[in-house]
């Protein structure tokens, strides 16, 4: 009897130890959901936009992944129930503090993603399924500062801002940077030019007996192409010279390279030669540089080379410094046989060769082309092939030759910097665009920008913008109009509308192409200005969500920078519903600037510099 008096009372005190933990597992999800969105923890990370739609909270997908409702009655064009908004966010936890979701290897490791990372796959864009993706806002490090003004930031950064030191120690021989107290300063130096970049740069235009030892050449050389650029001090020191480079890297072992530069204020893009074209149109650049960038040239029958080749313009340069150019040892010496041969079937000629550095030129005309023997490889690219399609395209080993027009001119026919900027490029045509509409364009936009300028004034001061993205450009005449500011601007041309990508390199701009339903590939905090014009309209065409926007691009822009929305008053409407949760705050609002604009609303916002517990400190 004792023994079964016993098995009772323990079944009992087992009945009342689960009623006591279901009652306190009640509570604690309770209370979690009321202050889940104000905690800074793992519990605050919410993937995708699911757990705040089933609360009704965002419109878009349901559980079973059907499509978002109706994108009219999202921007308030039909009747009915206005959708509740929230009144806050979830923080990202710490640790997400320089998310880039679509180059998220954390991402591609939980999905099991089978990639060849001899060919670079893992540094190419992944982006997260709906289900997956981040519906939080990115906090900033531990004692983040508004950043250093350029031209300062050339030379120095907050080391709160980019708490990473690494490089400082492995590159302590090559002055790439060098942490001194509170700040990161970066003395001009590289893996191949210790001694500084401008000394370089010098160099590499006595070589080709440019005048006065000035790179630009006059005017004729204005873009460039650093691939494995480093923290980008070879692209810093070009633009005293009037030339902007497109400095390029992958998030790879050195990965906080790329997320530097732009801390400084140098042009920057996060991207690799790996299986797909690199996001730029055939011939936009008149020099491409590799310094040490431990690039394979040879693999897979040259084909990163080829793609180098796509990108340089008739009579484009090559600059290559690396031991193959100058090493007597047997490994080094079999490279440079190999990569002299391959080039020269592609019909580069060596232009100068002097120490460390080799410089190759590409042929003016499709004369060499057509001259070679029948067979030879790399072969000529299919008549079919666009050369200016790079938007998930993969590579191919051939050579792309000039349209009838550039083997015409022998060259790009392009005006010298800065009158290529105003003169109408000679690709117009190929969109059925005349001179007329590009001059109507250019002026439409400087009215605007100006515009723009007034309203912002009350805010900001001459120093106070440097990294600009233009989300949707045509012809790139926004950017055109910033020319007498001390900016620079990423244009970003839709993937699915005209390829103008190549009349923004055209008039000496650089750019890329995107989708604006995915993440952007940079890291955040680092743009000072975004401006959308008509961008959400768009992706209410393509049925994406204009909430996930919303916090894309709330993660790209730095603390206490601005939005220019240019778009119809329904959507300026809704975005008005998201200020308080996105720690946004209006500064302007204004109708059309003509009647050309249709119905066009602008709407600037600045975004609020907020820490959270974990990561206040004083700022300056």
């Amino acid at each position: 009897m004792r023994g079964r008096s016993d098995g009772t009372q323990k079944r009992r005190l087992i009945t009342s130890l689960c009623v006591v933990a279901i009652f306190l597992g009640f509570l604690y999800a309770y209370y979690g959901s009321i202050f889940g969105s104000q905690s800074h923890g793992a519990s605050a990370i919410e993937y995708g936009s699911r757990s705040l739609r089933k609360l009704g909270y965002l419109g878009g997908d349901d559980e079973t992944g059907g499509k978002q409702e109706s994108s009219t009655k999202l921007f308030g064009q039909e009747d009915g129930v206005d959708e509740i908004t929230p009144k806050s966010f979830p923080v990202c936890d710490d640790r997400h503090s320089e998310l880039i979701p679509c180059l998220d290897r954390n991402l591609i490791y939980q999905m099991r993603l089978k990639l060849d990372l001899s060919l670079m796959e893992h540094y190419e864009r992944h982006c997260p399924p709906p289900e997956r993706r981040y519906n939080c806002l990115i906090p900033p490090p531990l004692g983040y500062k508004i950043p250093i003004k350029w031209p300062k930031s050339r030379d120095e950064v907050w080391k709160a801002n980019i708490p990473h030191t690494h490089l400082a120690h492995e590159k302590s021989d090559q002055n790439w940077m060098v942490v001194k107290g509170e700040r990161i300063e970066f003395p001009g130096g590289g893996t191949h030019f210790h001694y500084g970049a401008d000394k370089y740069i010098a160099s590499i235009a006595n070589m080709l007996n440019f005048s006065n030892n000035n790179l630009n050449n006059e005017g004729r050389l204005r873009m460039v192409l650093d691939v494995g650029c480093g923290v980008a001090s070879f692209g810093a020191y070009l633009l005293s010279s009037d030339i902007i480079a497109m400095s390029l890297a992958p998030n790879d072992v050195h990965q906080n390279q790329i997320q530097f530069a732009l801390e400084r204020g140098i042009p920057a893009y996060l991207g690799v030669l790996g299986t797909k074209r690199l996001p730029y149109p055939s011939r936009s650049f008149e020099l491409a540089h590799c310094s040490r960038c431990r690039i394979d040239w040879l693999q897979r029958d040259g084909i990163l080379l080829l793609e180098l080749d796509r990108l340089l313009r008739p009579g484009g340069y090559f600059a290559y410094s690396s031991p193959e150019a100058y090493a007597q040892d047997e490994e080094d010496l079999r490279i440079w046989r190999e990569m002299a041969a391959l080039v020269g079937r592609m019909c580069w000629r060596i232009a100068a060769k002097r120490n460390q550095t080799v410089i190759w030129q590409k042929p003016l005309t499709n004369d060499c082309y057509h001259s070679r023997e029948p067979g030879t490889l790399p072969p000529l690219c299919k008549s079919d092939d666009d050369p200016d399609a790079v938007w998930g395209v993969q590579m191919e080993a051939c050579i792309t030759p000039y349209s009838d027009y550039d083997h015409r001119v022998k060259g790009s026919g392009l005006a010298p910097w800065p009158q290529r900027l105003t003169d109408p490029p000679p690709r117009l045509a190929d969109f059925g665009y005349s001179n007329d509409m590009f001059v109507k364009d250019t002026e439409t936009w400087r009215q605007r920008v100006e515009n723009y300028w007034d309203l912002l004034s009350p805010k900001i001061e001459s120093n106070t913008l440097r990294n600009v993205m233009d989300m949707k450009t045509n012809m790139g005449s926004f950017a055109a109009a910033l020319k007498t500011k001390d900016v620079w601007v990423m244009n970003v041309v839709p993937e699915d509308g005209p390829n103008t990508l190549k009349l923004i390199y055209d008039r000496g701009l650089i750019g890329t192409v995107h989708n604006w339903c995915e993440a952007f590939s940079t890291y955040p905090r680092t743009y000072d200005l975004l401006h959308a014009w008509t961008v959400f309209s768009d992706i209410e065409k393509k049925e994406c969500s204009p909430e996930d926007l919303l916090i894309e691009m709330d993660r790209i822009l730095r603390p206490t920078g601005f939005i220019i929305i240019r778009d119809k008053q329904s959507v300026v409407d809704f975005v008005k519903k998201y200020l308080a949760a996105l720690h946004w705050e209006a500064v302007a609002t204004t109708g059309s600037d003509s009647d050309q604009d249709g119905d066009d609303v602008v709407f600037i916002i600045q975004k609020k510099l907020w820490l959270t517990s974990g990561s206040l400190r004083d700022t300056e």
